[in-house]
């Protein structure tokens, strides 16, 4: 089967989508069903019960229910993958880099069903979704590659005489990875990569809104031949199992993807007794800057993706816009003509453009968000939650696009998560470059213009770790495993180094230098 990328969504016809509809009604034959823990290679049962996962395009429609883990339920998935440890690593990368790339060729098997599952689970419209599934594949393989080129991370060092020396980078041991909703297979397959390549065992625990998806990559995992006890999947309320993946002493390192109060919660905790690995990719407010030079056809459809794709609920989504006053509302006509053009309904219909929001509290700060737009500014297009008709039974709203702002509103300030846009206007890119780096974020940011000076001065001014020009596919969005490093400055992110990049699975382990006289 073909690979299927973010740049590659326009030229699919209908044999994609026969498929895809193929892959939903299989996908609706195992709906319902209760799903176990899986420690240890074994399923078990919690004695808190199991919770529901619902649909949020129809919430009548339950998917499937999961286990509310419990901190004993915890201790035992963190002794499970520290038994397994010494084998895993004792295997060596090689045998690992192979079983991944199993679980590569069978995520690409399975491409389909994955991504019905993921519309039905997220809201993601089934281009998302099954680009999403691409990516991920491409996460393993890169990961992969990356163990290869370095030849398992051993170096050889000076020496003198017949003093030989290397330097090894070997593995922590047993990694919590605890996993966001809105790329619930590509993050939290990346991060469980990342950590297991290296030799090291993992702890997963998925997003309480997207347990179904998380289950597919343990099934995954398993069906390659990962051994039992290397990856386990733990569902259950961050009161309970993430509080027990923080605070016990046998988890050696922690890698997360949320929002920043959690992220900084964990950084601050983790690390009680000595320090240990804590990996925190957080929350972002990312900006796009749209010059007088601009082609403003490119920068509208670049923004609108940016911003509404998937509701907004990206960390990386384009949230505040800061528009040169020549080419304002040139700009701002054209981004409203195309926002009102894009379809809003069920994420599983081949011409949905913007699904539900992933939850009702989503739907509540949209709200909130829409209020706080109309307080401060005007809401120049959106600002609706719809309820009626096909939307009666879902967490669905309008994209909402909010101007004249003061610059010190809030809403160029609070990540909110959801498809809202704030608009500012400037009389030049430096007054936009220091509105743009005002803030604690420092994901993602975009600039549209054909000025070359512009351009470098953006590339050595702005403070953020994901950067983009011109781009027509997503003003802020769209990284790619290889291509596009993903990672955080500020309050974004805690390592420096970034996800999707080069220097992503040297995290997962510590430099040893080994000497030997010969």
């Amino acid at each position: 089967m073909d690979k299927i990328t973010y740049a590659s969504l326009a030229s699919l016809g209908d044999e994609f989508h026969q498929t895809f509809d193929a892959a939903i009604g299989h996908v609706q034959e195992a709906l319902g069903e209760t799903h176990p823990l899986y420690i240890g290679g074994k399923a078990k049962r919690a004695s808190g019960g199991a919770f529901a996962d619902t649909n949020p395009a129809d919430t009548r429609i339950t998917l499937g229910k999961f286990q509310k883990g419990s901190r004993a339920d915890a201790q035992k998935a963190i002794a499970a993958a520290r038994a397994a440890y010494p084998a895993w690593q004792d295997m060596g990368w090689q045998e690992r880099v192979a079983l991944l790339r199993k679980a590569a060729a069978l995520m690409m098997e399975r491409q389909y069903e994955y991504a019905a599952l993921m519309s039905m689970e997220v809201g993601k419209n089934r281009f998302e979704s099954i680009a999403e599934v691409s990516e991920t594949v491409d996460l393993i393989l890169y990961y992969c590659q990356q163990m290869e080129e370095h030849l398992g991370y051993e170096m050889p060092l000076g020496g003198a005489g017949r003093e030989y020396t290397k330097s090894v980078l070997k593995p922590y041991g047993v990694w919590a990875v605890v996993s966001p909703f809105n790329f619930p297979m590509a993050l939290s397959t990346g991060m469980s990569v990342g950590a297991l390549v290296a030799g090291n065992t993992v702890v997963f625990k998925p997003a309480s809104d997207t347990p179904f998806t998380g289950l597919r990559i343990y099934e995954m995992m398993r069906d390659a031949g990962v051994p039992d006890g290397v990856f386990n999947y733990i569902t259950g309320p961050g009161g309970t199992v993430g509080e027990e993946l923080i605070d016990n002493p046998g988890v050696d390192g922690f890698i997360f993807t949320g929002s920043k109060a959690v992220g900084m919660n964990i950084l601050r905790r983790f690390a009680k007794h000595y320090p240990k690995p804590c990996i925190a990719e957080m929350g972002g407010k990312n900006p796009a800057i749209v010059m007088p030079s601009a082609d403003l056809e490119d920068a509208a459809e670049g923004v609108l993706r940016s911003a509404f794709g998937m509701g907004g609920q990206k960390c990386s989504a384009c949230s505040r816009l800061y528009v040169h006053k020549d080419v304002r509302q040139a700009f701002l006509d054209l981004l409203v003509e195309k926002t009102r053009q894009r379809v809003i309904g069920n994420p599983l219909n081949r011409d949905t453009f913007l699904g539900p929001l992933i939850n009702a509290n989503a739907v509540k700060t949209y709200a909130r968000a829409v209020r706080l737009g109309k307080q401060d500014g005007r809401v120049l297009y959106g600002g609706r939650t719809l309820r009626g008709g096909e939307f009666a039974n879902g967490f669905f709203v309008e994209p909402a696009i909010v101007d004249r702002l003061p610059k010190g509103s809030r809403m160029f300030q609070e990540e909110f998560f959801v498809p809202v846009l704030s608009v500012a206007e400037v009389k030049s890119l430096d007054e936009a470059l220091a509105q743009a780096n005002h803030g604690e974020y420092g994901l993602t940011a975009g600039i549209f213009s054909q000025d070359d000076g512009e351009l470098r001065q953006f590339f050595n001014t702005i403070e953020a770790g994901v950067t983009y020009s011109n781009r027509r596919g997503g003003a802020t969005t769209g990284a790619w495993p290889g291509v596009q490093s993903f990672g955080g400055w500020k309050g974004s992110g805690s390592s420096g180094k970034s996800g999707l990049g080069p220097h992503y699975v040297a995290q997962f382990m510590r430099e040893q230098s080994q000497t030997r006289i010969e």
